[in-house]
């Protein structure tokens, strides 16, 4: 299975997701922001860094690179999609996932062991979890407070689209201790922390993450 990484200007975590995606069992593809093919990929993640410098805003420049332009209707047609903290951002940006991400409500860049709780495992790129299964992960952002209106909040609780939350103290002010989310079909998800820095015993917290990279790879297997 090949699994699409998309290197934006200001990129950090590109190479540690085409990783992980080795190491999960897939074939690695990078992907470039200002080309629109995607050559035959099965899925795609954006990953963490500073799109574009976060200029303007984060990832709001991002959101109409040419790769954009085809995920955004690859998806629509249910390719699966992940987007770890820079990349989040960006599938806010691009209207493939409700809410924003804001700065950090103490005005701080973080970075730090973070303990999640899976509060969805049917989508394509949690079923490797248990529901309510705690794991931890890296967590490293400057702007990762999820926030939405009321009625979204409520509507992404209702429909179970709440992917993750923060278990113990909210680390960035994300309302509702909200760590990450889903699309109504379950194939978009937004992360704000870095499962592809917790996939080897040697680096990281442990290897909480990598099931996260083997679930999408089960989940295009029974497409």
């Amino acid at each position: 299975m090949k699994i699409g990484v998309v290197t934006f200007p200001g990129s950090l975590d590109d190479a540690d997701a085409r990783r992980a995606v080795a190491l999960a069992g897939g074939e690695a593809v990078a992907l470039w922001h200002a080309d629109a093919d995607l050559h035959g990929v099965d899925a795609v993640v954006l990953p963490g860094g500073f799109s574009y410098g976060d200029y303007l805003r984060a990832g709001a420049i991002s959101r109409f690179a040419p790769v954009m332009t085809t995920i955004i209707e690859k998806a629509g047609q249910g390719m699966p999609v992940l987007g770890i903290c820079n990349g989040f951002q960006v599938l806010c940006e691009s209207h493939l996932l409700p809410g924003a991400l804001i700065k950090n409500n103490h005005r701080k860049f973080i970075c730090k062991d973070q303990v999640l709780r899976i509060e969805n495992n049917q989508t394509a790129w949690t079923t490797g979890y248990d529901a309510g299964q705690e794991i931890t992960i890296v967590l490293k952002n400057q702007d990762g407070g999820f926030v939405a209106d009321e009625t979204t909040l409520d509507r992404l609780e209702g429909e179970g689209r709440v992917l993750a939350r923060y278990v113990g103290d909210n680390p960035n002010g994300s309302y509702r201790s909200i760590a990450g989310i889903t699309n109504e079909r379950g194939n978009v998800v937004g992360l704000m922390p870095h499962p592809e820095h917790a996939i080897e015993p040697l680096t990281g917290p442990g290897t909480d993450g990598l099931a996260f990279f083997t679930s999408v790879l089960k989940a295009v297997v029974a497409s």
